[in-house]
């Protein structure tokens, strides 16, 4: 929409483009407008629930990077569920990037686990590389705490993929789920349960984490 296009231009900061662009391999510099995320949200809180954005969310696909985000900044702010995970599975195959994929969880999601998990399950299993990492990226956020069950470690564990963005996303799940869930994770390091890149890139994050004590990290790097 023309109207938020020439709203986010006024927006730009040229040096936070060439910086950030540098961070987006393979997308190009020309789609990134160049905002930083603080003023891109408060733009968002401006105009969420109004007819404007409204029409935003229907227009699909967008030109600009920081249009993707804005969507998902709008229909995560969402309350009410079927309404938001509508959205959000229409959004998904648009999306191109790890940035877009990586915003925080919808709130409403908190209330609705148990019915959100088919829609996870699904985006992992479609071999789409932002839907796959989108699911994870939910598992990981909202499920390893009082709602965690070790079938979600295997689910994530079990990923098969070429794409950089899943396996960098797996070995992220791994290395939070150890510093929760040690004693269930740590078996799918000792057996060597993963690809190599994925198994080296987990131990590496999990050491490079406050939250994973000096004695665990010490006993990880023994399985390196």
């Amino acid at each position: 929409m023309e109207e938020i296009q020439k709203h986010l231009f006024e927006l730009q900061d040229m040096a936070y483009r060439d910086f950030h662009s540098r961070l987006m391999p393979g997308i190009d510099k020309e789609t990134i407008i160049g905002i930083r995320v603080p003023v891109l949200r408060k733009y968002a809180k401006s105009i969420a629930g109004t007819e404007l954005s409204e029409k935003f969310i229907k227009e699909l696909p967008h030109r600009y990077y920081e249009e993707n985000n804005l969507h998902m900044m709008l229909i995560t702010g969402i309350k009410d569920y079927d309404r938001c995970i509508s959205e959000i599975e229409r959004f998904l195959p648009y999306i191109d990037n790890w940035a877009t994929c990586d915003f925080p969880a919808p709130k409403c999601f908190e209330k609705h686990k148990e019915e959100l998990l088919p829609f996870i399950k699904r985006w992992i299993d479609s071999g789409e590389t932002y839907m796959v990492r989108f699911g994870i990226g939910m598992l990981m956020s909202l499920y390893l705490d009082t709602d965690f069950d070790p079938e979600y470690v295997r689910i994530v564990a079990e990923v098969k993929s070429d794409e950089y963005y899943v396996n960098m996303m797996i070995a992220w799940y791994m290395a939070t789920a150890l510093a929760k869930q040690w004693d269930v994770v740590i078996p799918y390091i000792e057996e060597h349960r993963m690809p190599d890149w994925v198994h080296r890139k987990t131990i590496q994050k999990a050491v490079e984490s406050y939250r994973i004590t000096d004695e665990q990290k010490r006993y990880l790097k023994g399985y390196r």
